[in-house]
């Protein structure tokens, strides 16, 4: 039989389809499982405008067999199968597709899309093959033919025997070499890994024998090994059923059995759309971070299926990265796929469905929220640094998506509370919504710069998250109330009783701790905030202490400093005794004033310059 060749261009095609398109060689069950699925969708469509043929679901499927010992693998169908021509025209040309021709010819509008698209992925067979055969009898016809073909260099077409209609195509697999394990291809729970991954949802049976065992008959204890034909894949997807027939534990099972976490989800959202872009999806809002959710090893994304196809694992485009944590799946008719359906072209439906998600994923949160605080909350422990994250990164463009999600310890009510709670219950007088810094909640609580606020009855936010406070920043002000730290040398507290009278005398001795202290602070100055601690200090610009900490333990250690002011209790009895060392001794004026900075300086978590000489100070006052 004369071998036929392919076109020059075909030849090249097939050459770059087989080194470039497809980054796994998995792939190439996925794409003849498509092609058969194709042909029983055929034979379906020739039902629905043939009278005299009755579709008869039970007898289409799909059968994959492998056999270790010839080093073959079957991939067979009941389909449409193809005569002479369909071999010559659909395999002998490379890039041709016949499913898309038929969709053309036949307007296919009845919901059941055919998958193939450009007539390439048959020829993802030569990833693992290095011989295939295809064995086809078309519908109608009494005649079979069989294609056969070992990758550039040609193929032929003859006559062959086939009893049913349908194609059966045999891959003679590759020999394993140093990089490749080929074998795999020929392994029972290989192939139906493979399956379950890509293929679980094709609509039509995919049989194959499936090793099992049983107690041998007589014993107790001894088991045999027997053969049995087993359906592996799912078939009909969850996200196609109605949802009114589904139960929460439907879609907890689904969440176990796609290995979307090990943890039982908090919610899960529904979504099944027809319009302008038609798609369904089942997304998930775990109840706990995975180990390395907050590392760059982490990857997001969703799972994304065409016509019920896996194409992509995880679709990164489909989430904004401050929804990062959503697990789930998408499934459509309408992507534009490249030519290897392995990476999805950056098009206008994506974007649609990617708008609609976010969307959809805010409203879900914002229901929690509102109507189930207690796993919102729940949530929030787990999560709510994201959304933090969201807020900061890219310039604040997201912050008003995340503002209302957003929640924060409380001095008063001693639990979380949204930025709308804090401002419902502001007092009247209050022009600023006041937030603390520190390393915990209880530090916090302890800080002398809260002292005045407390005293006032004012709210104050707690800040443990090292991006609290550069979040809030890039909020700037929240229903037209801006943010304070406890930490800025002005809180916008002008009351006669914050006055701090001061006489030229308390002046100098500043002046004279500025020049002892230099570059260390900015300024000393009376404090308007302390009434039962001597000493704190608090910050002028921007950059706050706490951001300064933060910062400066980065790897890359930009020794950032924020501008510090400190602030003397001038009604407190240090500053008595500070007074009178300033008249009397310069040395223990000095002294004193290297005490006060360095104790600042602790009370804010930030490191003294020389512990050694802090503590022989302390041991010269107590002498």
């Amino acid at each position: 039989m004369e071998t036929k060749q392919f076109k020059a261009e075909s030849k090249r095609l097939l050459d770059i389809m087989i080194n470039s398109i497809y980054t796994h060689r998995e792939i190439f069950l996925r794409e003849l499982i498509s092609n058969s699925s194709d042909a029983i969708d055929k034979i379906y469509y020739k039902a629905l405008t043939d009278d005299s043929l009755t579709f008869e679901k039970d007898n289409y499927y799909i059968n994959i067999i492998p056999d270790k010992e010839s080093r073959t693998l079957k991939i067979c169908d009941t389909g449409i199968g193809m005569t002479k021509d369909e071999l010559e025209n659909n395999l002998g040309v490379i890039a041709k597709s016949g499913s898309l021709q038929f969709k053309k010819e036949n307007e296919v509008e009845d919901g059941h899309d055919i998958i193939g698209q450009f007539g390439v992925g048959f020829y993802s067979a030569f990833l693992v093959a290095k011989e295939v055969t295809v064995i086809s009898k078309a519908f109608g016809s009494d005649k079979a033919y069989k294609w056969q073909s070992k990758g550039a260099d040609g193929y032929i077409i003859e006559p062959c025997e086939k009893d049913s209609i349908g194609t059966e195509i045999v891959l003679n697999i590759k020999d394993n070499t140093e990089d490749e394990n080929f074998d795999e291809y020929l392994d029972e729970y290989r192939l139906k890994s493979i399956i379950k991954r890509y293929s679980d949802f094709i609509r039509y049976p995919i049989k194959m024998d499936v090793t099992k065992s049983k107690l041998k008959e007589g014993s107790e204890s001894e088991y045999e090994e027997y053969n049995e034909e087993e359906v592996v894949n799912s078939m009909v997807p969850i996200w196609r059923k109605n949802k009114r027939e589904l139960k929460d534990e439907d879609y907890d099972n689904f969440y176990v059995e796609k290995h979307f976490g090990f943890d039982k989800p908090l919610k899960h959202i529904h979504i099944s759309v027809d319009g302008m872009v038609s798609y369904n999806s089942i997304l998930y809002i775990p109840e706990k971070a995975p180990f390395d959710f907050y590392t760059k090893d982490y990857e997001k994304g969703l799972e994304l299926y065409s016509s019920g196809v896996m194409i992509m694992e995880k679709c990164a485009d489909l989430l904004p990265d401050y929804f990062s944590f959503v697990k789930g799946i998408v499934d459509s008719e309408d992507f534009s796929l490249n030519i290897s359906r392995e990476i999805l072209q950056h098009d206008r439906q994506l974007k649609l469905i990617a708008k609609n998600i976010k969307t959809k994923i805010k409203n879900e949160l914002e229901g929690l929220l509102k109507n189930e605080r207690e796993k919102y909350e729940e949530f929030y422990k787990s999560f709510g640094s994201q959304l933090k994250y969201g807020v900061y990164s890219d310039f604040g463009a997201n912050k008003d998506v995340l503002q209302d999600l957003l929640m924060f310890y409380s001095s008063k009510e001693k639990k979380l509370v949204t930025l709308d709670e804090y401002v419902s219950r502001m007092k009247e007088e209050q022009k600023y919504i006041y937030y603390a810094s520190g390393e915990s909640y209880e530090r916090i609580e302890k800080l002398p710069q809260t002292e005045l606020l407390l005293d006032k009855g004012y709210e104050i936010l707690y800040f443990i998250d090292d991006v609290d406070e550069f979040a809030i920043k890039m909020l700037a002000n929240y229903k037209e109330k801006e943010f304070k730290s406890v930490s800025s040398s002005d809180l916008g507290i002008d009351t006669e009783e914050n006055e701090m009278k001061t006489s030229d005398e308390d002046n100098k001795l500043f002046e004279s701790m500025k020049e002892l202290l230099k570059d260390k602070v900015k300024e000393v100055k009376a404090s308007k905030k302390l009434k039962k601690h001597p000493v704190c200090l608090s910050n002028e610009g921007e950059l706050s202490i706490e951001m300064e900490k933060v910062l400066n333990a980065m790897p890359n250690n930009p020794s950032l400093k924020a501008d510090k002011v400190l602030e003397i209790n001038i009604n407190h009895e240090v500053f008595d005794a500070l007074k009178d060392a300033h008249e009397k001794d310069e040395e223990k004026f000095k002294l004193y004033t290297d005490l006060l900075y360095n104790q600042a300086l602790l009370i804010e978590g930030l490191s003294i310059g020389d512990p050694v000489e802090f503590t022989n100070n302390i041991c010269k006052i107590m002498k």
